[in-house]
């Protein structure tokens, strides 16, 4: 970390431009400050000079790094390019020196200061309520989190790509952060505890709606129903092995279940388990060769006449 930061008069880190050097710092600057122990320096307002060096290097990255303009699927892929072309330059000779970047920076580093064992936490944190439908509002949006937590007071971190909520010294919901406006982020997961007691509304649930899920939880559901009076209750307390494992590990499962004709919530959870631990499933009887398998014929409409037959003689003679 550098001893001195030269800064422009950004928002983020100037509440208030006093005048000459002097500036009223922002809350969360100031925290970025006491964390790390450097001076900060401000230029002066429509002033470029004051950073001639910092606004040249953004104009080198910019024609050497991006163009032509460059594509990727995501920030982080964009980062990890931008990353590797400066370590390229790191290993570059620049004029009127004998060393590389990389060689310098070397002799440089013993002048910084030494980080702290643990990073800066860089977000925005707010108080909030949550709501009676499990919400919580942060900056025109909101979040769910487990109805179990409905009118609690959390604390609300903002990160630049996530949302964390947190009740106490337990973070109890993360989500991807919305940049839109008055949009509802939900997590299914956060609802399954309340729609076990109300599974005539699992169809209807919004948390649910545009939740895709493998085929055979379909299916699974559907013999569920078709053959179980609670069939819609044992199909929410599978999914909420999701709490708990991963969507792989559970959807191997329903298809073992599947496979074996054993339909219901215990089976499932139980062929979860054994693939977990890497243990044979009782329910397949291939792995115990030592028991006889039990042989059971088909009923046929022939077979229901026996029930028809005559008394036995000595019924008769009695």
């Amino acid at each position: 970390m550098p001893t001195r930061i030269l800064y422009d008069n950004t928002k983020i880190a100037v509440a208030k431009i006093l005048g000459g050097t002097e500036r009223k710092r922002t809350r969360a600057f100031s925290e970025l400050q006491s964390h790390y122990l450097f001076a900060d320096k401000f230029g002066r307002p429509a002033k470029g000079n004051d950073k001639g060096k910092v606004e040249g290097l953004v104009g080198y990255a910019r024609r050497n790094f991006m163009v032509p303009i460059p594509r990727f699927a995501s920030w982080d892929a964009f980062n990890t390019h931008l990353e590797a072309a400066c370590r390229k330059r790191r290993e570059r000779t620049l004029r009127g020196h004998k060393e590389t970047i990389a060689e310098r920076f070397e002799r440089d580093r013993a002048a910084l200061l030494t980080l702290p064992a643990s990073p800066y936490d860089a977000c925005e944190k707010v108080a909030a309520r949550v709501s009676s439908l499990a919400l919580v509002r942060y900056r025109g949006n909101d979040y769910s989190v487990p109805t179990r937590h409905g009118h609690l007071k959390v604390l609300v971190r903002g990160y630049v790509h996530e949302v964390t909520i947190a009740c106490g010294s337990e973070i109890v919901a993360k989500h991807p952060r919305s940049y839109e406006r008055e949009t509802v982020v939900y997590d299914p997961l956060h609802y399954l505890a309340l729609l076990e007691q109300k599974t005539r509304a699992l169809d209807q649930a919004a948390p649910l709606q545009g939740w895709q899920l493998p085929a055979c939880f379909a299916t699974l559901r559907r013999l569920l129903e078709a053959r179980l009076k609670h069939g819609g209750r044992e199909y929410v307390q599978v999914l909420r092995l999701l709490e708990t494992f991963k969507l792989e590990e559970l959807m191997q499962a329903i298809e073992d279940a599947l496979a074996f004709g054993t339909i219901g919530f215990d089976a499932v959870k139980h062929l979860l388990l054994c693939r977990i631990e890497r243990r044979p499933p009782r329910l397949d009887m291939e792995n115990y060769p030592h028991l006889p398998l039990a042989q059971v014929r088909t009923t046929q409409p022939a077979d229901y006449m026996s029930l028809l037959g005559t008394p036995s003689n000595t019924g008769a003679s009695a």
